[in-house]
């Protein structure tokens, strides 16, 4: 009554004789005595933690849960949350308590666990959508902590460590799998280099072998030509003298018969006609 200060936090809802009359911002402001009355709203944030409860999920688990709502009382509506509502507090934490049952009751254990943030977000909204009509904002859910019973617990284990189990199993047997790819892609690689090679070094002895023969050939046909060519400016009197140095090596050898052909006396006539017609000549001088 009288004289009242406002601080920025706050805001003060007027009554004038029971009837509300409006808010009042941060300030020194007066209030007639008897006739107004102000009721103090705190706008600051609110950290409410809903004590453990148990709740039921849709496969009939009970589990622990605990969690905290951030809240506040929004600034232009500050008066709803003293005409709407008794104890805003209480309002609040009690419709937390009812909308995270429902939440429970529409999910398995299984997502309550593996789903915490969509679980969190529903609650939010659902919070948001009731208490609007308080002037309440709840800014932030958070759940702490999801408890399953004791032999939910110990069944979870297990099934995690199977899981674990079978994990390994398949990344140890894919591991071999993959190696044994590996080594086969390696021989099949190297069968295939191997074939080339060989196949290779056969093409090149093969060239090596054509182009050999080739170049004796060309050898054999170029001595025969200088063979022909110098055959073409031997006479007869040059092939006398080769076949009497023939006969001269033969003589020098240990060999006291040889067999002539016929035809080997033919040799010797252009000799022969060349000594007799010297010696004819001779005669006649």
């Amino acid at each position: 009554m009288g004289v009242t200060i406002v601080n920025s936090y706050e805001r003060v809802t007027v009554f004038r004789w029971g009837s509300y009359q409006g808010l009042l911002g941060e300030g020194f402001h007066w209030l007639w005595p008897i006739m107004d009355r102000g009721v103090r709203i705190d706008l600051r944030e609110r950290v409410e933690r809903v004590p453990t409860q148990k709740y039921i999920t849709k496969d009939n688990v009970v589990v622990d849960m605990d969690f905290v709502i951030y809240w506040y009382i929004m600034p232009d509506q500050a008066e709803k949350a003293v005409i709407e509502i008794e104890n805003v507090r209480a309002g609040v934490v009690s419709l937390a308590f009812a909308t995270l049952r429902a939440v429970i009751g529409n999910i398995t254990l299984s997502e309550a666990l593996s789903e915490r943030e969509r679980m969190r977000d529903q609650v939010q909204v659902r919070l948001d959508e009731v208490t609007g009509r308080w002037g309440v904002k709840v800014r932030q859910v958070e759940i702490n902590e999801v408890d399953p019973p004791p032999g939910v617990k110990a069944a979870m284990e297990r099934e995690k460590s199977a899981a674990a189990i079978k994990t390994a199993d398949i990344t140890e047997s894919e591991g071999k799998r993959q190696a044994a790819i590996n080594q086969a892609e390696g021989s099949r690689q190297a069968s295939i280099l191997a074939a080339e090679g060989q196949r290779q070094a056969t093409i090149l002895r093969a060239e090596g072998e054509r182009q050999a023969a080739i170049l004796n050939a060309e050898g054999y046909s170029l001595a025969l030509d200088r063979i022909f060519s110098v055959a073409q400016t031997i006479d007869s009197k040059t092939m006398s003298l080769q076949y009497f140095e023939t006969l001269k090596a033969m003589g020098a050898s240990p060999s006291t018969k040889f067999i002539f052909p016929m035809e080997f006396t033919a040799l010797f006539r252009p000799f022969m006609n060349l000594i007799g017609n010297g010696g004819g000549d001779g005669a006649d001088r």
